[in-house]
């Protein structure tokens, strides 16, 4: 399988390491695959009753075509040793929680596999991982990538705009991870990583790529769980289900629309959004407009200009067939405080405030199916205090990172700066 980019009309083909590596095609747009390979559904069935790892291992197989199957059985299973499985919400609607990885978001699931792929299709050593992050995107590329040989990892994050927690899981790690605290918003941080991807004097003297869901080992492995959500849904019920994908920078729900493209049956998708609601409003209006992002309570999802955009009008065409398979929702900051703290209320249930949004999408649109649980409570304690009037149980682990030291450099959001930086990197 080879790959090109979303902005090339002449699909012009990279190797699934030149596409990596570069992160960002050199046109700018996005890598997506030549074609979209058809699974076996009664495979992927039969494999996701042994182990995620044993289905994954079989999808990576399916498009990764040209990797050695021993490569891809060690990177799966080394990659996914944690739990994944629906909380159920009465008979027919469930949270598909995705947040039982080493840093407690859904992004693991992308970061350790690109993490471990990496490092196996990394043959000289200089390269430099380059990613913005609104929240849980730092955390898991850096606990995917930390100590992975000849990678450096440079994450960049807003200012005061990631949890405590989220920026305890980016800054304590030292190694070859370098957090940069920006002083802007996501936006900016998405900005500089596009701008030193653009600039061929930078790249021609260094090798930079980035581990944001642009980058198709990132984006293309977070399509594997939404065939092992349909397995289980399977196993209880009849049909196809509605799956609600809660939605920043629309990596995730292009990741299960690219399943969808290779086999998996959904009814339809719903792009559940916060107060950024640039899809929900391009899905109602047809018109696109990309904007400055606002912050809110549900911080990972505060993007304003979707890089993912691009993948989603390659996989759909046009916004006329999108319609016709994905619904938009968005909410406010208070109906997300009074999501959390309703289903706390009747369900005895904690819900972060991203999941939350979930939730209310699929309340909106009396779903039957699933709405993805993107992360841990625990990494949300302020605004779970803020809607119910406590902190959610913070995992040992959590509680460790908390206590140690911060190290992190803050920057302004200087294209030159950050360039310069980047080439002192050895």
């Amino acid at each position: 399988m080879k790959f090109y980019s979303t902005r090339d009309a002449s699909r012009k083909l990279f190797t699934l390491a030149d596409a990596s590596f570069l992160g960002l095609a050199p046109d700018g747009g996005l890598f997506v695959p030549e074609r979209i390979p058809q699974v076996d559904m009664e495979r992927v069935q039969r494999l996701a009753a042994v182990s995620y790892a044993d289905m994954a291992g079989y999808l990576a197989g399916v498009i990764f075509d040209d990797v050695p199957a021993n490569v891809i059985d060690e990177v799966v299973r080394s990659a996914y040793d944690f739990d994944i499985g629906f909380h159920w919400f009465g008979s027919r609607k469930a949270a598909l929680e995705l947040f039982h990885g080493p840093t407690f978001a859904f992004k693991d699931f992308g970061a350790r596999f690109m993490g471990r792929m990496t490092g196996r299709l990394n043959t000289t050593d200089n390269l430099t991982i380059l990613t913005a992050t609104s929240g849980d995107t730092g955390s898991a590329v850096a606990g995917g990538f930390y100590n992975v040989p000849g990678v450096d990892v440079v994450i960049l994050y807003p200012d005061g705009k990631v949890s405590p927690l989220q920026e305890a899981q980016m800054t304590t790690l030292g190694g070859n991870i370098h957090p940069r605290r920006v002083r802007g918003n996501f936006d900016d941080c998405q900005r500089l990583v596009k701008a030193m991807f653009n600039d061929a004097d930078l790249r021609s003297r260094k090798r930079i790529t980035s581990a944001n869901s642009i980058n198709l080992l990132r984006w293309i492995p977070q399509s594997f769980y939404y065939f092992y959500a349909y397995c289980l849904w399977a196993r209880e019920h009849s049909g196809a289900p509605e799956i609600v994908v809660p939605s920043g920078n629309y990596g995730n729900i292009t990741a299960g629309m690219l399943a969808a493209r290779m086999g998996m049956p959904v009814k339809r998708f719903i792009a559940a959004s916060n107060a950024n609601d640039v899809v929900p409003e391009f899905l109602l209006t047809g018109n696109y407009r990309p904007r400055a992002s606002v912050r809110t309570v549900a911080n990972a999802m505060d993007v304003g200009a979707p890089s993912n955009y691009e993948r989603m009008m390659w996989l759909y065409g046009d916004v006329e067939t999108l319609r016709r398979e994905v619904a938009g929702f968005s909410a406010t900051d208070a109906e997300i405080l009074d999501a959390i703290r309703e289903i706390e209320e009747k369900y005895g249930y904690v819900s972060d405030p991203h999941s939350a949004v979930g939730y209310l999408a699929a309340k909106h649109y009396d779903i039957d199916g699933f709405w993805l649980s993107t992360a841990s409570p625990a990494k949300f304690g302020e605004v779970i205090e803020k809607a119910v009037g406590h902190w959610p149980e913070i995992p040992a682990a959590l509680r460790d990172r908390m206590e140690k030291e911060r190290v992190y450099t803050m920057m302004d959001a200087s294209e030159a700066n950050l360039k310069d930086y980047l080439l002192s990197l050895s």
